[in-house]
């Protein structure tokens, strides 16, 4: 199994609504238009940023079949094709795979909190099913499941289609303890902008990352400083970033990301309910967030030119 297309940053895509809270499915090539155009190496679709959970089945499958469409196989799309339960993923995951998806991103089982052998038989029953390349996800402070390093390892020696994991626990120690106990070299991405350059100094390939949803210049930039070895500006980068993962105290999960992307002029409408819009104080919170990093990287983009002449 070849896993060397996956690499860099992917927008964790937040999937567009109308005011109606309607799927905007017309919407969806326009982001990915926006996010190719900016340098983007892939795209991932119906993550936790996606609102996922808020899906249907049908509005699950169309999400992901106009994403491959419109991303035309320009970039690798890294397909959110978890469930609750085992069968549901196995269906997601097979239906991504005949619509031309790249890789599974599978979440752990949610609510139900299996343990890790149940994780083990979870995640090797999905990759027996299908031959994508099978990344696990994991994400404790949104399911209250966390997947342990030598879960991973023993998940990987089970499936040789199990690829690796996007892990977004914010726990440095644990994401370098995936790689180092892997029977074979592993795919390891950040799920939290935070840490996305630690992991990536690490060893982590790339980032899966909400904020590239509103700056996804900027964390393309970031991540070609790290791997051109200039630690100094992409630490500078990383730092400009910090605000906006801070700034998602002032709402619920996952709106302050989509409030954040319609004033970068991104917009992909509201998020779903009972997660309302934010409160005019922090709206304006935000705005300053948003507007300062938008200063910030233009300030990096003027003295990246300058460097370059």
């Amino acid at each position: 199994m070849d896993i060397s297309k996956f690499h860099g940053v992917m927008p964790a895509m937040a999937t567009p609504f109308k005011s109606n809270h309607e799927l905007d499915a017309d919407r969806i090539p326009e982001l990915i238009e926006g996010y190719i155009a900016a340098g983007v190496h892939g795209i991932s679709v119906a993550g936790s940023q996606g609102e996922f959970f808020s899906l249907d089945m049908e509005e699950h499958l169309l999400l992901l079949e106009k994403t491959i469409e419109a991303t035309d196989g320009r970039v690798p799309v890294y397909a959110g094709t978890g469930g609750v339960t085992t069968r549901q993923a196995i269906e997601l995951t097979r239906a991504a795979e005949s619509m031309g998806a790249d890789l599974a991103l599978i979440i752990t089982p949610y609510f139900v909190q299996p343990s890790q052998e149940e994780l083990i038989e979870h995640y090797t029953s999905v990759a027996r099913a299908t031959r994508l390349p099978v990344m696990l996800y994991n994400n404790p402070p949104r399911t209250s499941v966390n997947v342990l390093p030598r879960t991973l390892a023993r998940c990987m020696s089970a499936a040789e289609n199990i690829a690796g994991i996007k892990d977004s626990a914010g726990d440095l120690t644990q994401s370098i303890e995936f790689q180092l106990l892997a029977p074979r070299p592993a795919l390891l991405f950040s799920g939290r902008d935070t840490i996305a350059l630690a992991m990536m100094r690490h060893g982590a390939q790339g980032t899966i990352s909400p904020a590239a949803n509103v700056f996804p210049e900027l964390m393309v930039a970031m991540y070609e400083a790290c791997r051109s070895g200039d630690h100094d500006a992409a630490l500078r980068i990383s730092n400009i970033f910090a605000p906006l993962r801070a700034a998602w105290a002032l709402g619920s999960f996952p709106v302050v990301i989509k409030e954040a992307m319609a004033l970068a002029g991104r917009g992909a409408g509201p998020a779903r309910p009972p997660i309302m819009p934010l409160t005019e104080q922090a709206r304006a919170e935000v705005e300053a967030v948003v507007s300062r990093i938008a200063m910030l990287a233009s300030k990096e983009h003027t003295g990246a030119h300058a460097q370059a002449d």
